[in-house]
C-alpha cells in the first residue's frame, strides 16, 4: 500500500482512504484528508518529519507516522 510518506518532495497523490482512527483520522478528514482529494508534498523537514502537504488550497503540515496512515492511488 502506498502512503504520503512514501512520497517526495513535489509529488503529487490522489487520496484513496484514510486508515487511522479515532481523533486522528477525524481531525485529518476534516483538513481535506478524503478519498478522491488531489494534493502534493510541498517539503519535509530536516529529519524528513513533518511532511508539509498541499490539499484543498492550503498547506497543512503532519506528522510521517500520519502520513503512513494515508493511503494514495498507484
Amino acid at each position: 500500500m502506498n502512503t504520503v510518506a512514501d512520497l517526495k518532495n513535489g509529488e503529487r497523490f490522489k487520496v484513496k482512504r484514510v486508515a487511522l482512527a479515532k481523533e486522528v483520522g477525524k481531525r485529518l478528514a476534516d483538513m481535506g484528508f478524503t478519498a478522491g482529494a488531489e494534493g502534493v508534498v510541498i517539503r519535509c523537514a530536516l529529519l524528513r518529519d513533518p511532511l508539509e502537504v498541499r490539499i484543498c488550497g492550503y498547506n497543512v503540515s503532519i506528522r510521517r507516522s500520519e502520513a503512513r496512515g494515508i493511503a494514495i492511488e498507484g
